[in-house]
Formats: structure tokens, C-alpha cells, sequence
């Protein structure tokens, strides 16, 4: 074996962290800030992880947010704490659901002002009382919101103490205790309106309105409590200023970060003397101690690194979609703008019997008929990911994330999979509009559509995702689950080895809390 001396400048660190994804920089951050010696190891040749900003397309100056996309359950506290130069901006409009009725080409169009709101569900549903029954569902979620977000950067509360503190057992039970699918039907009575509320529990999740495991309740109440508003917002600058301001941040701090580094084992006896991590380079092999561990990574990795039994198997379910259009496309219903439509979440295919049918098709091993999907555009609300010349030719980004469509789809053939699944996803969106997609793309340099798709299994070759899974594996309840739980839900079985990735309990998504977690566990706060 081969043996490397990287320019590390000390024997041991307080904390190595594996992984330099944007939740184990936010903890490089805050232990560098209190003070800790810190070391992050990450294998690829930059940081970001699945938060990055790249350019896809040959010879294009478009930035893109390759894989994650959009924030909302990134606390402000981490950003005031650690000071990050990165901003956020709204969308006014929240989503446009494109529908064909009775011959006539329409869609619910949900935001620009409370009047526009109410006369699109009035002129879909025929009458307010959709409407008015969706102000008091989404005034639950808000409420519960507000008094569930700000416990994700506090230790983990116990079940009842949550319980006690959402104080609304009608929406604990809705929530925490249901199915998903039966207060959607208690609740709305139009299919279209149904399904969009649907969806916030299907991104990335696998499941059906009634799954009893109610995974789709998890996945929609993280959907739902972002911010303490649910809103979801356009990073500036695409993914990769937030990966990039907390790589600076933690440097600034006195963090090492060395890219190219890929942790190979962890070795730890578990009487509190410090770990070890070998990692391989370029040159060789090498090894550094830690007397804390932190794994920016699966809890597949972890038992990997540790030399453990499995973890339980994860599989993602979605396909994603990276465009760059030389103009939006027109749609059939004139009565919406395409920078509304697209400015906010568009929903294709999502009618609440449609996601049935897709997860029905899906289940017994078929590619959904009628694939759903969302997609919206970033550069309307930030063009600054597009370079100058782009701008001013009006081009456009789409990003385009599809459900239902879990990685045993694409054991076979995943290349093959991939381009039927692509071809049927864009049918469903051509069905909506007045030109078809292909004849808005941009070229690249060399001539080719400006479109890419990834399915689970192409992010798990490229990330390392578990199956794909954009998770790491089915989100959590924002509770301890026992005292194997631990007090902040990233400890394992080991007392100096954490785990501060998606994986963690409250993890998933671009949030950062699992890293400002596995800090304050290594604080003892």
C-alpha cells in the first residue's frame, strides 16, 4: 500500500468530518467558530455535494443547481449564525396546475394576491368553498409551522412534548396519527386541488395518499413547515452560493478542507481515545485521528466506513430534469402568463387520481403511463445563474422533478428507462401547451438540445445517493424515537462517530440542521 502525507497540520482534529456536502460544512463552521481543530475529508474534487452549481450543458454560460434546487427548511439562524453571504427571494406566484375540462383549456393558478387566488379556484371548481376550505387547511399547517420549525435546531423534543407543544390535536391527528389521504378527502373535493395538496408529500417519497407507514406524511409535513411559512424559495446564485459560502465561512473559521479525499474506514474502540480515518487520494492511502467523527453522508456509508452490518435499504423514486430553453413556451390556456406559470411550481399530471394510478403502475414494476411531474424556473426569479449574453436573449432555465418513479424501474435498463420515461414526461407537458418543449430548447456548443435527465440510479453512481434516495432514506418524525435516539438524533452506538447527514433524524432536504446538530452534540450543549 501506497502511503500519502497530506498537508494536514496537526497529528489530530477535535473533529474530522467525512463529507463536504453543505451539512458537513455547516458543521466545520460552527466548530471552527467555537474554537475546535476541524478536518474535512471530501471525495469528489469540490464541495457541495448535491448542492452544487454547474454548468451542464457544453459551451453555455448557464449555472445551473444541478441536483437539490430550491430552500426552505434552511433555518435563518444558521445564516446569521455563521454569517453567510447568501440570500433567498420568493416566488409570487406558489403553483399554476395546468387541466383540460369539458374541452377547454384551463389550470388553478394559486398566488399573485388572495383575489386572483380565489377566482381561480372559483372558476375551476364553479364556487369559493374550495377555496375557503383551502385557506383553513393551509392555516393549520402554518400554525403547526410556526411551533414545529424551531424545535429542528433544539434537542430533540420527545413525542409528547412535540404533541404538547403543536397544542392542536386536531392537527396532530391529521398529521402525525392519519393518513395523509384522509384529510386531503376530508378536507377538498375537486381532484385537481386534491392532488396538488398531494404532492408536498410525494417529493422524493414513494408512497400513496393512504401508505399506513405514513411516509408521505413525513415528507409533506417537512414540505409544509419550512421557515415556520412553508414557503419555497430560489437560492441566488444557484445551490452552489450556499455550498460556496459555507465552504468560505468555515475556512474563515480556521476549518482545513481538502477535496480529493476519499474516506475508505473508521476505526474507533469506543473508550473515548480518538478515532481514526483512512482515506485514499490520487498518490496513496493515509490516516488521520479525530476525536470526534462527523459522516456528511448515508447511513449505508456509515455502516460501510464502520465495517458494520448494512443499513436498511433505501430506494428514490423521482427523475430529474435539467433545461435551458432560448424562450418559455406558450401555453393553451391563455388566460395565465408563462412567467407566472413557470415562475412558481407547474404541476403536470398531478390530479389526485393520477398519482394514484402512476404509484398503482409504479408498484407492480411499470413506468407510470401518465408520468407526473413539477417544474419551475429559476432564472425568473434570478437571472443571474445565466450568463449576460443569455439574459438578454431571454432564455430560460427549467428544472423538472418527476414522482413516482422508484429506482427498482431502472434495474434493468436504466439508460433505456430513461428515455421513455423522459419522452412520456415532456408528452404530458406538450399536452398543456401551444408549441412543443423540443422547439424552445437552446443547443450547446456541439449542437445537442440543452436538456439532461437523472434517475435514482444515476444519482446514485454520481452522489453516492442510497438507491437514488434524495433523503438518504425515508424522512423521520422531528421527535425522539427512543433513547437510541440520542439527544440531538445524530449519535450512533459509537460515543466519538455522528452521523450530520440527510440521514440523520430531522434530516433531508437543503437544510443544514442535521450539520449545526452533530456540532452541538461535539459542543455538548
Amino acid at each position: 500500500m501506497t502511503t500519502t502525507s497530506a498537508p494536514f497540520r496537526r497529528a489530530a482534529y477535535d473533529a474530522v468530518i467525512v463529507g463536504g456536502g453543505h451539512n458537513g460544512l455547516v458543521a466545520a463552521a460552527y466548530l471552527a467558530r467555537a474554537g475546535k481543530s476541524v478536518l474535512v475529508l471530501e471525495r469528489l474534487g469540490h464541495t457541495g455535494g448535491a448542492a452544487v452549481s454547474t454548468r451542464p450543458f457544453a459551451g453555455v454560460d448557464a449555472r445551473l443547481s444541478r441536483y437539490s434546487y430550491l430552500v426552505s427548511l434552511l433555518p435563518a439562524k444558521i445564516v446569521r449564525d455563521l454569517g453567510l453571504q447568501f440570500a433567498v427571494r420568493g416566488r409570487t406566484v406558489s403553483s399554476y396546475t395546468p387541466v383540460e375540462r369539458d374541452g377547454r383549456a384551463g389550470g388553478l393558478l394559486i398566488g399573485g394576491s388572495e383575489a386572483r387566488t380565489r377566482e381561480s379556484f372559483a372558476r375551476l371548481t364553479g364556487s369559493g368553498r374550495e377555496y375557503e376550505r383551502w385557506r383553513a387547511f393551509y392555516a393549520t399547517t402554518g400554525r403547526l409551522a410556526r411551533k414545529v420549525f424551531p424545535t429542528l435546531t433544539e434537542p430533540l423534543p420527545s413525542r409528547s412534548e412535540l404533541r404538547a407543544r403543536v397544542d392542536d390535536e386536531a392537527a396532530w391527528r391529521m398529521l402525525f396519527e392519519e393518513p395523509l389521504g384522509l384529510a386531503v378527502e376530508r378536507h377538498f373535493t375537486d381532484d385537481l386541488v386534491r392532488g396538488v395538496v398531494l404532492t408536498d408529500g410525494l417529493i422524493g417519497t414513494f408512497a400513496d395518499a393512504h401508505d399506513p407507514s405514513l411516509a408521505q406524511n413525513r415528507c409533506f409535513l417537512y414540505h409544509v413547515i419550512g421557515g415556520g411559512t412553508g414557503d419555497w424559495n430560489v437560492p441566488v446564485g444557484g445551490m452552489g452560493a450556499l455550498t460556496d459560502a459555507l465552504a468560505r465561512a468555515a475556512r474563515a473559521a480556521g476549518a482545513e478542507i481538502l477535496t480529493g479525499h476519499e474516506a475508505l474506514r473508521i476505526d474507533t474502540d469506543g473508550t473515548g481515545a480518538p478515532a481514526e480515518v483512512t482515506f485514499r487520494t490520487a498518490t496513496g492511502e493515509g490516516a488521520v485521528a479525530g476525536r470526534a467523527v462527523l459522516v456528511n453522508a448515508s447511513p449505508r456509508a456509515l455502516a460501510e466506513l464502520l465495517g458494520e452490518a448494512p443499513a436498511a435499504p433505501a430506494e428514490g423514486a423521482q427523475l430529474k430534469v435539467n433545461m435551458l430553453l432560448r424562450r418559455l413556451p406558450r401555453l393553451r390556456d391563455t388566460s395565465v402568463d408563462p412567467r407566472e406559470a413557470f415562475g412558481g411550481t407547474f404541476h403536470i399530471a398531478e390530479g389526485y387520481e393520477q398519482l394514484a394510478r402512476a404509484h398503482a403502475e409504479a408498484a407492480t414494476g411499470e413506468l407510470p403511463s401518465v408520468p407526473p411531474s413539477e417544474i419551475y424556473c429559476h432564472s425568473l426569479t434570478d437571472p443571474s445563474i445565466l450568463g449576460p449574453e443569455l439574459v438578454a436573449r431571454g432564455y430560460q432555465t427549467l428544472t423538472l422533478f418527476g414522482l413516482h418513479t422508484p429506482a427498482r424501474l431502472f434495474e434493468k435498463d436504466n439508460r433505456g428507462a430513461r428515455e421513455v420515461l423522459l419522452a412520456g414526461t415532456l408528452a404530458q407537458l406538450d399536452a398543456h401547451l401551444a408549441e412543443p418543449l423540443t422547439e424552445c430548447l437552446a443547443l450547446d456548443a456541439d449542437g445537442r438540445p440543452c436538456i439532461e435527465a437523472k434517475t435514482p440510479l444515476d444519482l446514485d453512481r454520481e452522489l453516492r445517493l442510497p438507491g437514488g434516495h434524495i433523503f438518504h432514506r425515508d424522512l423521520s418524525w422531528p421527535y425522539a424515537d427512543g433513547p437510541e435516539t440520542g439527544r440531538w438524533g445524530v449519535e450512533t452506538r459509537h460515543p466519538n462517530v455522528l452521523l450530520c447527514g440527510a440521514g440523520a433524524v430531522r434530516g433531508g432536504g437543503v437544510s443544514g440542521v442535521p450539520g449545526h446538530n452533530a456540532a452541538m452534540a461535539v459542543l455538548g450543549r
